[in-house]
């Protein structure tokens, strides 16, 4: 059962096919995703009683463009710091992404919806415009002309500058990037599985984020089809999944979904929305790995899950 994937991970060690592997990530160079994926991170806020209007967000992982968080700065957001291990995005890309925005902000489109993106989570009860978040005068407000270039300035200017309404951090591993409580939101989508020292993140974002600040995580826990069955990553053990993984720019970490909510607890993270995808588990426990043989029964069927926590300030 290791041959196909086993042979593709050694396959990624050969140059010419690293190189097409490390190309692109996928997603974030549509405008209309960018969009669709800021506004369900702002919509679950708003409904769990956090900040729908966040001035200060950061995003780990932006991948192809720098879109979801310039969706954010145009819907209001005033600073935008992105967090990397490879410097993906170009400033051409951004441009039209950004342009592309305003736009679908000036129109006020509807959020595009599972018909559009099926895989792109957390569903939402209604695809409406939410008007009564980005109302006509904030809204109004945002896109102003001024405003709007000022935005554009900064991608021309796009570094770690911190003069700039954008900051990039490529890498991202220094907690000493930013400053302790400087921020009020920080964001991903479908990334953390990624994340090789997912301790080291929580603890980093915790670090950031102001008192009351918030995360906002969808999480996917599938294989990302490097196996047949969605759940198939947990069927080999830790030796035979590095080779598997072979040079691939973004490894899967493997981690259940009871391992973040772990984390979060262990971090002081106050967590007001768990929305989790259950698919039917396409293997039995006696083929898991050793590793992942006591996994529990949620987690073996949790294969992603939409989660925000605010932070708690011990005292």
């Amino acid at each position: 059962m290791y041959i196909t994937p086993t042979l593709k991970g050694i396959a990624t060690l050969i140059p010419i096919v690293k190189r097409f592997v490390m190309k692109r990530t996928g997603g974030t160079d549509s405008a209309r995703y960018c969009y669709a994926v800021w506004l369900r991170h702002l919509l679950m806020a708003y409904e769990n009683g956090l900040s729908s209007q966040p001035k200060i967000v950061a995003e780990i992982g932006p991948g192809d463009s720098l879109g979801i968080g310039l969706a954010a700065l145009v819907s209001g957001s005033e600073k935008y710091y992105a967090f990397d291990i490879f410097n993906y995005a170009n400033y051409e890309r951004n441009a039209r992404v950004f342009d592309e925005l305003v736009e679908l902000y000036r129109k006020k489109n509807d959020i595009p919806d599972e018909i559009e993106f099926p895989n792109l989570k957390p569903y939402l009860k209604s695809y409406k415009f939410p008007a009564h978040i980005l109302n006509e005068h904030y809204l109004t407000e945002c896109l102003k002309q001024e405003r709007i270039e000022k935005i554009r300035k900064s991608l021309e200017m796009i570094s770690d500058n911190k003069e700039t309404n954008i900051q990039y951090f490529v890498p991202w591993y220094d907690t000493g990037v930013l400053e302790e409580s400087s921020v009020d939101m920080i964001f991903s989508q479908a990334v953390l599985e990624h994340v090789d020292n997912l301790e080291d993140a929580y603890e980093k974002q915790y670090f950031w984020l102001k008192t009351d600040g918030f995360i906002s995580h969808q999480i996917d826990f599938k294989s990302h089809e490097i196996t047949k069955e969605w759940n198939g990553h947990w069927r080999y053990t830790n030796f035979i999944w590095k080779i598997i993984q072979g040079s691939r720019p973004y490894s899967l970490n493997r981690q259940p979904h009871s391992v973040h909510v772990k984390l979060l607890e262990k971090n002081n993270f106050k967590i007001l929305c768990d929305v989790k995808t259950k698919n039917v588990t396409e293997i039995r426990r006696e083929h898991l790995a050793a590793e992942f043989r006591d996994i529990s029964s949620d987690d073996l069927v949790c294969s992603g899950s939409f989660i925000q926590a605010v932070k708690v300030v011990s005292t």
